[in-house]
């Protein structure tokens, strides 16, 4: 779908399409509005009259919630406190995704680790259904220690992962070159805890230890400072398109904390992954250089 769909000069066809776009609240919503739980039943626990969500994991079921409603770009806000100990084989994910075979999907994934050794933070980009855009980072802090935020900015320009508002993974739109950006599937907010033992920890070398569970990770001050798309239309107004977020990009300072980012807590780029791409890197990682 053209981009011009999305934001129409007239108030008449807006309605005869069905458009509804709405800011999502800028204060943080309670659970209880904001999110449904999607799997895992008594393991997933809303608490403190809605303000906090805790998901855990047994060896019989993780657990998730999603958003109740789909938005087309925005700023994402979700404070975590990770699975403490030997998490080893658990992953716990904050991520937005639309529906189908060709989904769109931006996503934080939190690869366990055994005791005393550091979390891998998985960063991708789907679009169209396809992803293979792996970032990974080791955070500079303990993530299991205390609640962190983590946020998604995403607009029709770029995509920006920031931790604790600090930027560590820009994805910029490059359509023009041919390669496929999100930017016409609503998407929800998803969260999961789950069992991924055969990959997560050192290449699935390290199993969940299960005479520790149940895992538990917890989550607070879910913020989606976004575009709201109705149950009933696939578009959006330009209503809401002098929100900061919608340009938002990385000024001096962000471009000098995601150098330090990327130069000290980088583990894995796939644009330096020569031997995965015998026949040549991706067209945007020539193009880009905070991928």
């Amino acid at each position: 779908m053209a981009q011009s769909d999305y934001y129409s000069n007239s108030k008449a066809s807006a309605i005869a399409i069905t458009i509804a776009c709405l800011i999502a609240a800028a204060s943080a919503g309670s659970f209880y509005d904001e999110m449904d739980i999607t799997f895992g039943g008594e393991r997933a626990k809303i608490l403190n009259g809605g303000q906090d969500l805790s998901l855990s994991l047994d060896q019989y079921s993780g657990s998730g919630f999603q958003s109740k409603n789909e938005y087309l770009f925005g700023r994402f806000d979700m404070q975590l406190k990770l699975v403490p100990g030997n998490s080893a084989g658990t992953v716990t994910t904050f991520y937005l995704s639309s529906q189908g075979a060709g989904h769109d999907e931006i996503d934080f994934e939190f690869l366990g680790n055994s005791t005393g050794n550091p979390y891998t933070i998985h960063t991708n980009v789907y679009s169209q259904g396809k992803g293979d855009k792996e970032q990974q980072f080791h955070l500079w802090f303990d993530p299991t220690a205390a609640f962190h935020t983590y946020t998604i900015v995403w607009n029709a320009q770029r995509i920006i992962f920031l931790i604790d508002n600090i930027p560590v993974r820009v994805f910029n739109n490059h359509e023009a070159a041919g390669v496929p950006f999100p930017k016409s599937q609503p998407m929800r907010v998803y969260a999961s805890l789950w069992n991924a033992d055969d990959w997560a920890t050192q290449g699935g070398r390290v199993k969940t230890d299960w005479t520790k569970a149940p895992f538990t990770a917890s989550y607070r001050k879910f913020n989606a400072n976004a575009n709201k798309v109705s149950p009933n239309s696939k578009s959006t107004s330009s209503e809401n398109e002098n929100q900061a977020w919608s340009t938002q990009g990385l000024d001096a300072a962000g471009r000098n904390r995601i150098r330090w980012v990327q130069n000290k807590h980088m583990i894995y780029n796939y644009c330096n992954d020569y031997s995965r791409f015998p026949n040549g890197l991706p067209v945007e990682c020539t193009r880009s250089r905070f991928l």
